[in-house]
């Protein structure tokens, strides 16, 4: 028996149900999917109150493992951390029904994603590489979405019926997922480098001298707003980018080159995670959690947590 026609018919298993998991449950069950599934190794944990909270809000049905969700979806999207991708296509490949199919969105190196679609394709699925070009959460499901593997051309077309804007970028797996990983090694590591410069220079007291300079060598960038967005960002989900940025890493490597950028990148941004989980922004679950309008006040609070005694 194979996929109903529409694709709006379909059931749609979320493995991940963090951040991106949610939004796209959100805009699936907001476009007419019917039977939206998830699936986060974070229930039944210290978040597993928040995460059944929204499913009962948009009517997602949660499950209680990766075979589970697998077994019951047409359509199955990972988004979980860089570090999971393997492991959950491990997990799910043998409960997918054949002719299932299987989008990874993951950030994860070329190497990982042919790993990954050698375990869907040999259980009978259909994997397809999805490269995510920009953050999730100003776009939702309309995110630039580069779409790579033997299948893209075909499941492209259906994606667009749940709004994902999907634009093939080979019929070769890796594709996506090496444009992907190398763009990040500029904008990932942009965020900490301006974390790093930013910072060092407001400890010397020079970070007006320094942000004028850019101005006149990049005039196009508002570096005051974007500075406060990069810190932001990195205090947020600095955890889920070193992750990423580790298989940055690894796409570099796979190359034969060493990757002495995208490694710092990653133990920057792990780094700054770690003050977050310490507390050092304040509470998660409070909304002033990094939503300073200036830079200087955490970079403040940076420099404060590296005097001595402290």
């Amino acid at each position: 028996m194979g996929l109903p026609a529409n694709p709006l018919q379909w059931s749609i298993g979320l493995v991940g149900y963090g951040e991106v998991g949610r939004i796209l449950a959100e805009d699936l069950r907001g476009c007419g999917v019917e039977n939206v599934l998830a699936y986060d190794l974070k229930l039944a944990g210290p978040e597993d109150a928040s995460l059944r909270a929204h499913a009962r809000q948009f009517g997602v049905h949660l499950l209680s493992g990766h075979a589970n969700l697998a077994a019951d979806a047409d359509l199955v999207i990972s988004a979980v951390t860089a570090d999971q991708t393997l492991a959950v296509a491990i997990s799910a490949a043998p409960s997918l029904a054949p002719g299932a199919w299987f989008l990874d969105l993951n950030s994860a190196s070329p190497g990982v994603k042919i790993k990954a679609a050698a375990m869907v394709d040999a259980a009978g699925g259909r994997y397809v590489e999805g490269a995510v070009m920009t953050s999730v959460p100003p776009c939702h499901i309309r995110v630039p979405l580069l779409l790579g593997g033997a299948g893209a051309r075909e499941l492209a077309p259906l994606l667009k019926v749940f709004g994902f804007d999907g634009t093939v970028a080979s019929d070769k797996l890796g594709v996506a997922s090496a444009t992907k990983m190398c763009r990040s090694v500029m904008i990932k590591g942009l965020e900490t480098m301006v974390i790093e410069s930013f910072t060092a220079a407001r400890a010397y007291g020079v970070e007006d001298a320094v942000i004028a300079s850019l101005y006149e060598t990049f005039p196009g960038i508002d570096w005051e707003k974007q500075a406060s967005y990069f810190f932001q960002r990195v205090i947020e989900h600095g955890h889920r980018r070193s992750e990423e940025m580790r298989e940055v890493a690894q796409t570099v490597r796979e190359i034969g080159l060493t990757p002495w950028s995208a490694q710092g990148t990653a133990e920057r941004q792990a780094w700054v995670a770690d003050l977050a989980d310490a507390g050092l922004f304040g509470a998660k679950d409070s909304e002033e959690f990094a939503r300073s309008v200036d830079w200087r006040v955490e970079a403040d609070r940076i420099l404060d947590k590296l005097k001595p005694g402290n």
